[in-house]
């Protein structure tokens, strides 16, 4: 299969036109575009929830979704698949699942309780995932005000959290002010899609991407630079006092917020403070390849080939992502299959970004896709569930709280993003 890839990827000139449909041997798993997938979402999304609530994460029995208010970091993750599921009926003409579903009303529905969070939210940082539907429904009117007005009042939220002594957004508020904390999952709060740029002229593509972040978001609409210094300056410091010299990542690091000293460098959802959760480092995978991608820092794409080494050099031999890298095997350690679905997007990011360098990293690129589809493949043979309401079982929520062999709304998400960015760079059929 390596070789096959190779052969297509070497049709990439660049993501700017369209990429021949070439590939046949680069298939993913059947579930990846089963019927059952609309029929779920639909049900969810078909559901009443008085007032307003979100799927967060299932049960552990029969996987029944657990809603959750709207003023929760998760909200936005539904909206999303909705979004995805619109944008998959157009990629996938003629799956009878999709036709006949209003996917983009659903989508539209589902996010308007998030709305009354722009001016008051308990989500702190997290307004970076609370801003994907409005940024997924400027990628269809880029003139929606509504869309627009909640883009800029959340960067807005997320810039004031930022310390310039520090050089980072604060993650979680802390009982002591100066003790300004930062968590390796805000590097998906500095992404920037391809289609933003794509409003302002910048660049023009054809092919789709997964997440969408405020402050570049906002940046591209007010042409405030602010926002996207604040955007680099945070990934640099992230880069140097997050990332372990072998790759790996610690969960949180701890600043004084006068001095911007560094205090502590630990875990919260993780095993150890020395050891390596796996969603954190695959937050870091995705957030540093799109680091790059839109500011062409090189160190930002380095450390995403760091990270992604370490995350692929200790993979199991069964080729399940663990919660954490590191943690005992006896008793045995769960699985994370969000962490499985986020490193798989990251990596086929990261992909694309080696076909731009000149020359470009065809090995690289190969290596990184492939292991991104091979980690769908498993972690589908794992945890694909018919009976449960959410797609994928088997995900980690928090380890340490005991949450865990959950399903959870954003492994869901990006399972299907992952196939459908696959299907738009022509590497695989519906």
């Amino acid at each position: 299969m390596l070789v096959l890839i190779t052969c297509a990827l070497t049709l990439f000139s660049s993501f700017t036109s369209a990429i021949p449909h070439k590939v046949d041997n680069v298939v993913l798993p059947v579930e990846a575009f089963s019927p059952l997938i609309a029929q779920k979402i639909l049900a969810t999304a078909q559901s009443t929830q008085s007032p307003s609530k979100y799927p967060q994460y299932t049960d552990r029995g029969v996987g029944a979704w657990q809603f959750f208010s709207p003023d929760t970091w998760t909200t936005g993750f539904f909206p999303s698949t909705l979004y995805a599921l619109s944008t998959r009926a157009k990629l996938c003409k003629g799956d009878r699942s999709l036709d006949g579903t209003d996917w983009l009303g659903l989508a539209r529905r589902w996010s308007a309780a998030e709305i009354p969070l722009e001016t008051k939210t308990g989500v702190g940082h997290d307004v970076g995932f609370l801003s994907f539907p409005f940024m997924d429904e400027l990628d269809v009117n880029p003139d929606n005000q509504t869309a627009i007005a909640a883009v800029n009042k959340f960067a807005t939220a997320l810039a004031a959290r930022y310390n310039p002594i520090v050089g980072c957004t604060r993650s979680w508020d802390a009982a002591d002010p100066t003790d300004f904390q930062v968590i390796i999952d805000n590097m998906m709060n500095l992404q920037v899609d391809k289609h933003i740029l794509m409003w302002t002229g910048r660049e023009k593509t054809d092919a789709c991407c997964f997440v969408l972040q405020v402050l570049f978001a906002s940046y591209a609409l007010t042409k405030n630079e602010t926002l996207r210094d604040i955007a680099i300056s945070h990934a640099k410091k992230t880069m140097i006092n997050h990332l372990r010299p072998d790759g790996s990542s610690f969960h949180v690091v701890d600043y004084n917020s006068t001095t911007g000293a560094v205090i502590d460098q630990r875990t919260s959802q993780g095993f150890a403070d020395n050891s390596t959760w796996s969603r954190g480092q695959a937050w870091g995978i995705y957030g540093f390849a799109n680091m790059y991608k839109n500011t062409q820092i090189f160190d930002f794409l380095e450390t995403a080939r760091r990270m992604a080494q370490y995350f692929l050099d200790n993979m199991p031999s069964d080729g399940i992502v663990p919660w954490d890298f590191n943690a005992p095997l006896n008793p045995p350690r769960p699985a994370d299959t969000s962490a499985a679905m986020i490193a798989a997007n990251g990596l086929i990011l990261l992909a694309q970004q080696e076909l731009t360098l000149h020359p470009p990293n065809i090995v690289g690129s190969t290596t990184y896709l492939a292991s991104a589809i091979d980690i769908i493949k498993k972690t589908t043979t794992l945890a694909w569930k018919p009976s449960w309401q959410s797609l994928l079982s088997n995900g980690t929520v928090n380890n340490p709280a005991r949450n865990n062999l959950t399903g959870i709304v954003y492994g869901d998400y990006y399972f299907i993003r992952a196939a459908n960015e696959l299907v738009s760079m022509g590497l695989t059929p519906c």
